[in-house]
């Protein structure tokens, strides 16, 4: 796009002259932003007035100009709920908006983190800001944002074009080491290797294209495999035979990290001097159709930089493939449609659609729904329609409706297929039938009530156009009636606008021309307080009394005017240091209470600080409010991310409770440990619970999953890959994991008594499972029974003697120090004294009561010990105690057949086919007794390896 030969500057209001490419900042007036700061901005292009064509005849610009084009940029909070300790750090993106302007309310200097040598000093100087990464809105994802010059691994073709048009690359994480390494090149036919296209050798480091290889690669190795090409694999079997491989293991060097960041100001060098800095915020950049940055990521195609017009958004996974695209055979034509179909498929049976046969063509009649043919009717058909359709309703609000226009053409085509008069066809239903749907929808929403459009327009002021949230507002809509009535209410507005312009020309006054949102007001924008308020005249930031300019304060602040220093620190870098309020101050704002009360309740609702307080560019509108769902383990509601929903099965849980590390990217694509392991199949696909008497159902069945309505569903598995409910977990005493962050990986279901498998449950009368003992009483029951007959769970904290300190885990609970205890008590103990913790009840740090139980409590030690060996060492307690915590229908329980020849034992993880006179053991005839457990073989071949070194034995 050709732009002035001579640069066009820009005189702001404070005197600060821009031009194309600076950074300024931006913001309507203060009633229309709320109190949030500015919006920080690059200028793309300067515009005339709306509806004035940008050049002339001539090929120059149209002055003068009244516009302004702006990429814009974001401050992290304004796309996370996360605090962000650096109020210097932006996020680019690729979205521009041409705004009014008046709007701009001047410069600042936005770099690239690489570029600057002295990041400490520049983040001193005032409306100095830079980033590092690119934040999409669209896709809502972050990228990282390098220097093309550090591209490496490319053609040179296509790196010259990169380098001569744009300044930085974006692109994923994962991605970046690849593309700043040297020229990958296949050794095989020597032409680049495409990250995505191409696979290294683990040995010796070459690179070649997946298609290279001989027989090809379909699909690159696992996470956490390794694949060496074939002349390394020959050799490495060469080595492993000659036993030369073993004695060449050595340990890797270390992996250098790659990084572009600048190496670290060492202590005692000098700063940059002033010159430098204005250097390092003057350094040119390059610009291709405006904009200094392009995605070549995981999902670009390399060849498509060189087209100028190739997009330069970042791009997600495309929807290519079998999985999302129906493989159609041919159509059927001079050639045989089975050969074809059978060439298209060879290992499958295939049917081909004959429309002679009688099936129905598609994209015809009898598979589409005809909505018009206005066009094929002729002149007088066409009268007809229009003069019956005109009597079909008095309304003239009724007759513009576009839903009602479209109802009414569909039953008069309908009318005219059927030759049939269009007299015949009315509008007394509002119900229609569409095709392929087995119930009738309404052809026209009903009526909207005033209430419902209050709460649809404050929803849209709080939330913009994320119509899901707005639908949750309105509550009595579905999201396709919000849609829908989203598009009437902009149509609706759009004519009250043109109707106010319409006016306003009539009447010959030109300033009310501009909208109201964009009227200019007499004090620049309407936040400077001319007036103080009475009472509190202190900044509502830092206390101060005195000021020059007195600024109006965002709203959760104790005053409403902040100082000057605050306002500015508040509206170019979103950044308040809010000092607590003194309670001599809040003494004199409260009203003389009744003696006897005290001065300063506790505050029912906490008030917003300046953190909470959102700074959102116009593009994305203010975040949503906090979607609340109920727990079903304390059926208490929390909001998104403290209680989580599986986006499979509706299983809603506190975090704390179900072994969940919340990661805030994540949260709405969590799904529970049952649901994931449908795909991931790293446990059984039987759910059912080691600790819980074992259900009778017909094994020829399916399996049946707990329900999602009810704590039960939330299982971990075991180190056998079985599965135990997590509230059984906890309250077993001989049961714990090997990470209790998670509650994964269940281990000693082996070590719990027998006593427990063998008694009864005293409320399903069932043995089993293992059984706990009630806390006030001998009655005995599963938990899961427990659970589900409604008996009371949580956790008591105990006092500990001074002798018993140094044995016993203290625990820290919201200032009350002791040994937590686990109890259940039958709901029918209604007078117990007891003060139980809920499961779900939460400590100063955010931690629930589970939480705080496991981690103290049922942790394994495996800090110098592998699960293999805790469970073989469990294995050895239970064969020396004559396996006594063996539990019916164990993970653990071997085989009753074999029994070892040497021992007797019946117990072994497994048995080793032997002979009964080994070792001078007499012969048996028993086919069960002509087995070795483990533990004796180990002995055995050790005995014998040691008498072959002495050349006792052959």
């Amino acid at each position: 796009m050709a732009f002035p030969a001579a640069p066009y500057y820009h005189t702001l209001k404070n005197n600060d002259k821009v031009k194309v490419n600076d950074h300024v900042y931006c913001s309507p007036s203060w009633s229309i932003r709320d109190g949030t700061p500015y919006s920080i901005a690059r200028i793309m292009e300067f515009l005339p007035a709306q509806g004035v064509p940008i050049f002339d005849k001539d090929g120059n610009r149209n002055e003068p100009y009244t516009r302004v084009r702006l990429a814009w940029y974001y401050r992290p909070s304004d796309v996370s709920d996360r605090p962000s300790a650096d109020c210097r750090l932006l996020l680019a993106a690729i979205y521009s908006e041409v705004c009014d302007l008046s709007q701009v309310r001047g410069k600042c200097y936005v770099v690239h983190r690489d570029r600057i040598s002295d990041l400490a000093g520049w983040k001193k100087r005032p409306d100095r800001f830079y980033f590092t990464r690119l934040f999409d809105p669209w896709i809502r994802k972050e990228f990282e944002v390098i220097s093309s010059a550090t591209v490496r691994n490319l053609p040179q073709h296509i790196k010259d074009v990169l380098l001569e048009r744009y300044e930085y690359v974006v692109a994923e994480k994962e991605v970046v080491p690849d593309l700043t390494d040297t020229p990958r090149t296949c050794d095989t036919c020597t032409h680049w290797c495409p990250p995505l296209e191409t696979v290294q050798c683990d040995r010796c480091k070459k690179f070649f294209h997946m298609s290279c290889v001989n027989p090809p690669l379909l699909a690159k190795p696992s996470r956490g495999y390794g694949w060496t090409c074939a002349p390394c694999s020959r050799r490495h079997e060469e080595e492993v035979d000659n036993h030369e491989g073993l004695r060449q293991l050595v340990p890797a060097p270390p992996k250098v990290v790659k990084t572009n960041a600048p190496a670290a100001r060492g202590r005692g060098r000098p700063r940059k001097d002033r010159q430098l800095a204005e250097k390092e915020e003057n350094l040119e950049v390059k610009h291709f159709k405006m904009w200094p940055f392009r995605y070549f990521g995981l999902y670009t195609v390399a060849e498509d930089t060189l087209d100028p017009d190739d997009l330069i958004f970042p791009r997600a996974a495309t929807r290519v493939g079998p999985k999302f695209q129906v493989v159609v055979p041919s159509a059927p034509g001079p050639e045989s449609s089975a050969s074809a179909a059978g060439r298209q498929f060879p290992r499958r049976k295939c049917v081909v659609a004959d429309v002679s046969a009688g099936l129905e063509e598609r994209g015809g009649d009898a598979t589409i729904e005809v909505l018009s043919l206005v066009n094929e009717m002729s002149e007088e058909e066409v009268r007809a329609l229009e003069t019956h359709k005109s009597s079909l309703s008095t309304n003239s609000t009724l007759k513009c409706h576009i839903d009602w226009l479209t109802e009414v053409t569909r039953r008069l085509t309908e009318a005219w297929m059927a030759h049939r008069e269009f007299a015949t066809v009315n509008m007394k239903s509002v119900m229609r039938h569409e095709k392929f749907k087995k119930s009738e929808t309404r052809c026209i929403d009903r009526e909207w009530t005033n209430q419902e459009i209050a709460a649809f327009e404050d929803a849209i002021a709080v939330h913009g156009a994320e119509l899901r949230p707005v639908r949750e507002e309105v509550g009595t809509r579905s999201i396709y009636e919000v849609i829908r009535f989203y598009g009437h209410w902009k149509s609706m507005k759009l004519g009250e606008e043109n109707a106010r312009i319409k006016a306003a020309r009539l009447s010959g006054r030109t300033d009310l021309l501009l909208p109201v949102s964009r009227a200019p007001s007499p004090d620049e924008e309407g936040s400077i307080v001319k007036a103080l308020p009475r009472g509190h005249n202190s900044c509502g930031c830092c206390r101060t009394r005195e000021s020059a300019v007195w600024w109006k304060a965002p709203k959760g602040l104790p005053t409403n005017i902040l100082c000057d220093n605050c306002g500015v620190s508040w509206r170019k870098y979103a950044d308040l240091n809010v000092r607590p309020l003194r309670e001599e101050l809040i003494d004199k704002t409260k009203v003389a209470k009744r003696e006897g009360t005290p001065l300063s309740a506790p505050s029912a609702k906490r008030a917003k600080t300046a953190s909470s307080v959102q700074s959102t560019p116009p593009p994305a509108g203010p975040a949503p409010a906090a979607t609340q769902i109920r727990c079903l383990a304390c059926q208490k509601t929390g909001p998104m991310g403290k209680v989580l929903k599986c986006r499979q099965c509706n299983f809603r849980v506190h975090a704390g409770v179900s072994g969940v590390v919340v990661d805030q990217t994540t949260v709405e694509s969590w799904v529970c440990d049952l649901c994931a392991n449908e795909k991931t199949l790293e446990a059984s696909l039987n759910p059912d619970c080691l600790l819980c008497p074992r259900p009778k159902r017909d094994i020829r069945k399916s399996t049946v999953y707990p329900p999602p309505d009810t704590y039960l569903r939330a299982c971990k598995p075991t180190e056998g890959q079985a599965w135990v409910h997590v509230i059984c977990s906890v309250f077993v005493p001989e049961v714990s994991y090997s990470d209790a962050t998670r509650l994964r990986l269940v281990e000693g279901v082996s070590t719990v008594p027998q006593w427990r498998w063998a008694n009864n449950c005293t409320i399903c009368n069932q043995n089993g499972g293992a059984v706990i003992r009630c806390s006030e009483c001998p009655a005995e029951y599963h938990v899961s029974c427990a659970w589900k007959q409604g008996h009371k769970f949580g956790f008591e904290m105990q006092g500990v003697k001074p002798s018993r300190r140094d044995t016993t885990t203290i625990v820290d609970w919201n200032d009350v120090e002791g040994c937590m205890v686990p109890v259940i008590i039958c709901k029918g103990h209604v007078g117990h004294k007891r003060e139980l913790i809920d499961v779900c009840a939460t400590n100063d740090l955010g931690e629930t009561a589970l939480q705080v139980f496991c981690k103290n409590y049922k942790q394994v030690p495996i800090a110098q010990t592998h699960g293999l060996l805790r469970k073989a060492r469990r294995l050895d307690s239970i064969l020396s105690n004559g396996a006594e915590g063996v539990p019916p229908d164990s993970e653990l329980h071997p085989s009753s057949e074999p029994r070892c020849y040497r021992c007797h034992s019946e117990f072994s993880p497994f048995f080793h086919p032997g002979s009964a006179t080994t070792n001078g053991a007499s012969s048996h005839t028993d086919s069960r007794t002509s087995w070795l457990c483990h533990r004796c073989f180990v002995e055995t071949r050790e005995t014998h390896n040691h008498l072959a070194a002495n050349g006792i034995v052959s």
